[in-house]
């Protein structure tokens, strides 16, 4: 890789953990270019990416970021996986380490919050963007429903009290 490249990549990674929601770090020892290459789509799947980079130009380029705190993590063949959504990527990591013992989970970071392995396998445990999405708006139209069923339910008992009050005063 020539020094200008270099550049780019240290700029770019640099706006990554500049941005980003959320950060996993792993060793990748032993994986196969067929393993990241799953373990990548599977994170393109929820909206993030996967990088393997020299640990050298990811501790420069965390230099001033939320995320410096990470650079103790680079040691060894490590990959790097992110994503916006705080939630997702640590889901597809927990997931694919437990079925993929090359993939070691060493932390990561939310922000400025650092996070151990505990720190992202809770995040993993957490629902994602979009079924909490589908929570809340489940939430919201169960009111408007109850609503309109006790709007809709007085005219009926009130035409079944004139009809009864009828009946009564048809019989008398």
């Amino acid at each position: 890789m020539e020094r200008e490249q270099k550049r780019e990549l240290v700029k770019s990674l640099h706006e990554v953990f500049s941005d980003t929601g959320v950060i996993v770090v792993a060793h990748n020892t032993g994986m196969t270019v067929a393993e990241i290459t799953d373990l990548r789509a599977q994170v393109r799947e929820v909206g993030g990416a996967v990088k393997v980079a020299k640990n050298r130009l990811v501790k420069l380029a965390l230099k001033d970021t939320p995320a410096e705190s990470l650079s103790d993590l680079f040691t060894g063949p490590t990959i790097i996986a992110y994503a916006d959504d705080p939630v997702s990527v640590p889901k597809v990591a927990v997931k694919f380490a437990k079925t993929n013992e090359k993939l070691v989970l060493l932390g990561g970071a939310m922000g400025e919050m650092y996070l151990d392995i505990d720190g992202v396998k809770s995040l993993a445990a957490l629902p994602t963007l979009d079924e909490l999405r589908g929570t809340l708006v489940g939430l919201l139209q169960a009111p408007a429903g109850k609503v309109a069923r006790v709007i809709s339910t007085p005219p009926g008992q009130l035409a079944r009290v004139i009809s009864a009050y009828s009946e009564k005063s048809d019989a008398a």
